[in-house]
């Protein structure tokens, strides 16, 4: 480095894709520095996504699974119970833990400096840390890179900027719940932490404004997850058309009306008529928009689109050829791996000139709701609308052996596959450790595997994992009348 504020790479941003690109860049012998603001170094992942709220469902699926015990030879004494506070303070332990070791030390490690406050950009590859623990500070870049994540957004509905409500980030400081919740958004930031209130004992309703909950993932997947959310106690209400969210008056049950003395009321409109659910509280899940307002893009020539975020060519270079961008700013799939895998190759695309990109297609999406929800490829739908055609086999989890010995049958599971090569093109799963069983999956797509070379592999059994050999089989004959050892 020539001077203290001078650097190969410079990184706007401290989550996933910050430190995927400074691991690599640190392989590289390469000189770098991050400007972090927001959300504490780790960015949503370890801060207020992933790991706080796949630790919250398993604290809630904990306490919630002995109350649907299947097995008469087990007996409670007592329905168990969640201290919302203490599995607050077990989260912050845990999240604490994992920054320090995952972000910290790891920046440490590879002599990364660290610049707190919000950055800006002034011209080419150069930083300014225009507020913050660092202000004044000016860095500069052989390269830059844009890894500014996304923010929860609230869709524009009449009202909601006059109401109070939860978001992912904003729940986890909750210490007191509601005693009911009204959740707008139907994807999986909506399912799941709907799943970890009710298993908290909040009274949750699921408002969605298709048909169908998970929209952009194959239809069954959705209907599935409904149907076993509405077993388990958990109202969802699909094909809403929300006109407007507004405080609580005082009102009288009424039908669909639930009454509740403070709170707000969220309306829509069917068929001309207005109905009213209410609650205590309420949550917004509408979805997430790009960290990229502010940060000086329009002065060294960056571009964004419609939804904020920032324009890249496969290869993750912007309109400027020195800066590149990675991870939730530049859009979907707004993943934690996906931007470590997209920092990776933004430093090896522009300091080796690699040309390494990522195919889309063969990454997989998991909703860690109980049951899980899996998913790679090319959907049923989206298989017709290319093809007119589509070659398609569904096993329901009460077929699998595994999930009838552990009295487990919710789920299914979908082979999506070529109708002339027979390669598989997509899979789609619910059930238990759906989450496990996609890898298999994944590495199928992304190889261009047959069915049948699927087959010929032998799984172990008893698992979840045969439902995808099973659903494989189901092209080559009728797996009803299987016994479990038939290939």
């Amino acid at each position: 480095m020539s001077s203290e504020d001078d650097y190969d790479l410079v990184i706007l941003g401290g989550g996933a894709a910050a430190f995927a690109a400074i691991a690599e860049a640190s392989e590289r012998g390469l000189t770098t520095a991050i400007v972090n603001a927001g959300l504490p170094l780790g960015g949503t992942c370890v801060n207020v996504g992933c790991v706080p709220s796949k630790h919250l469902l398993e604290v809630g699926k904990t306490a919630f699974e002995p109350s649907r015990n299947p097995f008469g030879a087990v007996r409670y004494e007592s329905e168990p119970t969640i201290d919302w506070s203490t599995a607050l303070d077990e989260k912050d332990e845990l999240v604490s833990q994992l920054r320090r070791g995952n972000y910290v030390d790891v920046a440490e490690r590879f002599d990364t400096d660290v610049f707190e406050g919000r950055g800006r950009f002034l011209e080419g590859a150069t930083i300014e840390v225009v507020d913050g623990e660092d202000e004044g500070a000016r860095i500069t870049g052989e390269k830059a890179l844009v890894a500014t994540g996304s923010s929860p957004w609230a869709a524009p509905i009449d009202g909601l900027d006059e109401v109070d409500y939860e978001t992912s980030e904003s729940i986890l400081e909750c210490r007191d719940l509601p005693e009911s919740i009204v959740v707008l958004g139907g994807g999986y930031v909506a399912l799941e932490w709907g799943q970890i209130l009710h298993h908290a004992g909040v009274s949750v309703t699921v408002l969605q404004r298709s048909d169908r909950v998970l929209s952009g993932m194959e239809g069954q997947l959705g209907r599935e997850i409904q149907r076993c959310f509405r077993e388990e106690g958990i109202e969802v209400v699909t094909g809403t058309d929300i006109q407007r969210v507004r405080e609580l008056d005082d009102v009288a049950a009424d039908g669909g009306l639930r009454a509740v003395e403070t709170g707000v009321a969220v309306e829509e409109a069917v068929d001309g008529d207005r109905r009213e659910f209410t609650a205590e509280a309420l949550f917004v899940a509408t979805g997430v928009r790009p960290n990229s307002n502010g940060i000086g893009l329009d002065a060294i020539g960056v571009e964004t689109d419609d939804s904020g975020a920032v324009v890249v060519d496969e290869q993750f270079r912007t309109a400027n050829p020195d800066v590149y961008a990675a991870g939730d700013v530049i859009g979907e799939p707004e993943l934690e791996t996906v931007a470590a895998k997209e920092g990776n190759h933004a430093v090896k695309n522009a300091f080796g000139n690699e040309g390494r990109t990522i195919d889309y297609d063969a990454v997989p999406k998991v909703v860690f709701t109980s049951p899980e929800i899996a998913a790679v490829g090319t959907t049923e739908g989206e298989y017709m609308d290319e093809h007119g055609t589509c070659s398609c086999r569904t096993v329901d989890m009460a077929d699998v052996p595994k999930a009838r010995a552990v009295e487990d049958t919710r789920g299914l599971l979908q082979v999506v596959k070529h109708h002339e090569t027979d390669e598989i093109v997509g899979v789609h799963t619910v059930g238990p450790r759906a989450a496990d069983v996609i890898p298999e999956a994944t590495l199928a797509v992304k190889f261009d595997l047959t069915v049948d070379d699927v087959i010929d592999t032998i799984h172990p059994f008893p698992t979840f994992s045969e439902a995808f050999k099973h659903a494989c089989q189901a092209f080559r004959r009728d797996t009803q009348t299987m016994s479990c050892c038939v290939e």
